[in-house]
């Protein structure tokens, strides 16, 4: 099925949800003290403990934003993947899933976690992976203050006589949100209902020999507001899961003192630090103690409504332009 047969143009449909950004993602761990150690040492800062000790404890870790929180982590006795959340345009987002796709629940409170707000929870219609549709969140006051490095280079010189660059040892402190990643197992009926009901739009659409469309990348379509080049990608294969969550951090010296530090704590690296094709980011994942994957980036590229969508046959040779040989298993 070609890509003009299952993505509608991005319009003025009020039927359509408007997502206006990534938020947060959940996850479930049985070594949830382990993962609490690594979620440090990944760059989260914990703002919110529910349940201290208990077989049901949860926690919410932020990042340096503006999001309330991006993480949360419960404890359970499985392993899981609770699901990524998108900020929706107005309430009356909320209430049009609910009325629209077949699979949203009803609006609830968001009554536990860090500032507050409402939600309505849609699934996918083949695997039924949850999103999370939020409204009314209290967004956090910024504290900390990032002050961009200057760089110098052969014939331009930008840093004052003096002026050294400086830097701590210790975890790369998250920013934001920035993608998820799903493998889903029937990838055009997925394309279908995602475009459909939402503003996702396909920045890329990579497709096999034969012309089979199988991983797309995609954006939020808001006009001529740059957005990035992705928030949600997937690909098809034999069993829906999630592939990785990923991280922004505030620049790549800032990347590389993470991937240093989280070497030296003893994690395991599941691929990186190198530089993808499509989106440009420099990117960096690692397997947390659960296996699941967790990559920080850095310099990604924009795009919006004058972006053409590329098509192009999948290779693993399209994946990244330079740093360590893609894993065998990466996109299992």
């Amino acid at each position: 099925m070609s890509p003009s047969a299952v993505t509608p143009p991005a319009s003025s449909d009020p039927d359509k949800i408007q997502l206006a950004r990534i938020a947060h993602v959940y996850y479930t761990h049985k070594g949830f003290d382990r993962a609490h150690s690594f979620l440090q040492d990944f760059g989260f800062t914990e703002v919110k403990r529910l349940n201290a000790g208990q077989n049901n404890e949860k926690i919410y870790y932020r990042g340096y934003g503006t999001e309330p929180w991006l993480y949360c982590s419960s404890k359970g006795e499985e392993d899981a993947f609770g699901g990524t959340a998108f900020v929706v345009e107005s309430r009356k987002d909320l209430e049009t899933a609910t009325r629209v796709v077949p699979t949203a629940s009803k609006i609830y409170d968001l009554t536990d976690a860090p500032g507050g707000g409402e939600c309505v929870t849609v699934r996918d219609p083949v695997d039924g992976f949850p999103v999370h549709l939020v409204y009314g969140q209290t967004q956090r006051e910024l504290t900390e203050e990032y002050e961009q490095r200057i760089s110098n280079f052969p014939n331009e010189k930008h840093r004052p006589v003096n002026k050294s660059q400086r830097f701590q040892k210790g975890p790369a402190e998250v920013h934001k949100l920035g993608h998820f990643g799903m493998c889903v197992t029937k990838f055009a009926e997925s394309l279908a209902f995602w475009t459909r009901h939402f503003n996702f739009k396909p920045t890329d659409i990579l497709h096999t020999k034969d012309g089979r469309e199988i991983i797309t990348f995609m954006h939020l379509a808001r006009g001529e507001e740059p957005v990035d080049h992705h928030c949600f990608f997937f690909f098809e294969g034999p069993k829906s899961h999630v592939h990785h969550s990923s991280f922004e951090v505030f620049d790549f010296d800032t990347q590389i003192l993470g991937h240093d530090w989280l070497t030296k704590q003893g994690y395991e690296n599941c691929w990186g630090v190198g530089r993808h094709i499509l989106g440009s980011q420099i990117f960096d994942y690692w397997f947390d103690p659960s296996k699941f994957i967790l990559e920080h980036y850095v310099d990604g590229d924009l795009v919006n409504c004058e972006t053409p969508i590329t098509k192009n046959a999948a290779s693993p040779d399209g994946l990244h332009i330079w740093g360590p040989d893609l894993p065998p298993r990466f996109m299992d």
